[in-house]
């Protein structure tokens, strides 16, 4: 429940639709003139919140952060444009109304006393209104017949694309190791002795050692024979160092978004209700 008590509460709050999808965040709150209870937001829309477009609180919900309406965004962006800028007079209002068709116009909806707003700023507005609907009445020439009394002249706005970047988390990079076991095949030289038998025979040089034992006799002689063995140890040591880091890569982008703008018609008296669209604008626009 949406009550007078939850009026400063509701600046600053975001506001979802009713497709679960954020509109914005609350820039201002209208209540009514009799029950203070709040009856219309404003929610600021578009990159950087440079658009504020009404939604209405009935049936909304209000959870201490979040305001949820019972309309989509894309209904709510499209709302009628009507300047946040103090007490909505009954044009303003009831266009809100039709729009969002949950009634008529009965009391004025009127900004929420707050830190926010200048109330004596507000005042001055709606004496401006007053002034210039009164000189409407004394016959001002050339009045918009769609709304409240401005001047002689009409304002072509359109909409400007404000395009910038917000810094996100796209993922995550760790750096783990295992152990992989592989086969190592190498080779090694090994010597092993064998067994030679030499003969000579009996000269002058040798006769006095083959003469020193008995004449005949059984006797064994024994060598030692020895070989290599390949033996192999394995031992740790450090061969690299990996670690992480980042760098920034630009790579462009292409932004495509509708932007809408208004183009002024001239209805002639006597042409059937035909008109002829006021092009110079729109030429200073594209020769821009």
């Amino acid at each position: 429940m949406i009550d007078s008590s939850t009026v400063n509460q509701l600046v600053g709050a975001d506001v979802y639709g009713s497709d679960d999808a954020k509109i914005g965040t609350v820039g201002q709150v209208y209540v009514d003139n009799d029950t203070q209870a709040p009856t219309w937001v404003t929610v600021r829309t578009g990159l950087f919140g440079s658009s504020e477009s009404f939604a209405p609180l009935d049936d909304a919900t209000f959870d201490g952060s979040v305001v949820r309406v019972t309309h989509d965004k894309a209904f709510v962006k499209d709302a009628p444009r009507v300047d946040a800028d103090g007490e909505l007079d009954p044009s303003e209002e009831q266009a809100l109304y039709s729009y969002y068709g949950n009634g008529d116009a009965t009391t004025h909806g009127a900004p929420a006393e707050s830190p926010l707003f200048d109330q004596d700023a507000d005042r001055g507005v709606d004496a401006q209104r007053t002034n210039e609907r009164s000189s409407n009445d004394h016959g001002t020439q050339g009045h918009d017949t769609s709304g409240p009394t401005t001047d002689d002249a009409m304002t072509r706005s359109e909409e400007r694309l404000h395009v910038g970047t917000e810094r996100v988390e796209a993922g995550r990079a760790r750096l783990r190791k295992h152990i992989v076991t592989e086969n190592v095949t190498t080779n090694v030289p090994v010597s092993h002795e064998e067994v030679t038998l030499s003969r000579e025979p009996i000269t002058d040089a040798n006769a006095a050692d083959a003469l020193a034992g008995p004449d005949l006799s059984e006797e064994e002689h024994e060598v030692v024979l020895t070989e290599e063995r390949v033996v192999t140890a394995k031992e740790t040591v450090p061969v690299e160092r990996v670690s992480l880091g980042t760098e920034t890569v630009t790579e462009q982008q292409t932004v495509n978004e509708e932007v809408a703008h208004e183009e002024i018609e001239l209805v002639e008296p006597g042409t059937d209700g035909h008109t002829t669209t006021d092009t110079s604008a729109v030429d200073r626009d594209a020769r821009s």
